[in-house]
């Protein structure tokens, strides 16, 4: 005689937090991979920034990278632009030792 399919129960909690219907053991998973996505996240981006600020700088004729030319390249870069849109890029060099 078959049996009744009900819904079935996963052992681990489920979370309240917005009704999210993954059990606590996935979270706990994707909690301890934030810190290593987060980190690749950025240095995908700090990457992206200085190539582009390269480039600039090397179209222009200079040899270093400077504050304005990272905002020129964030500014002149669509997806940039509006990620970080409503950021302060700091035009202050810091003090050369």
């Amino acid at each position: 005689m078959p049996r009744k399919r009900g819904r079935r129960r996963s052992s681990g909690r489920r979370t309240a937090f917005h009704e999210l219907s993954f059990s606590m053991s996935h979270m706990e998973r994707l909690l301890s991979s934030a810190p290593i996505l987060l980190a690749a996240i950025t240095q995908h981006l700090t990457a992206k920034v200085l190539e582009l600020a390269g480039n600039k700088a090397q179209n222009s004729g200079q040899r270093c990278i400077t504050p304005e030319l990272v905002g020129m390249a964030v500014h002149h870069n669509a997806l940039l632009s509006g990620f970080l849109g409503m950021k302060t890029i700091s035009l202050v060099a810091p003090a050369q030792h």
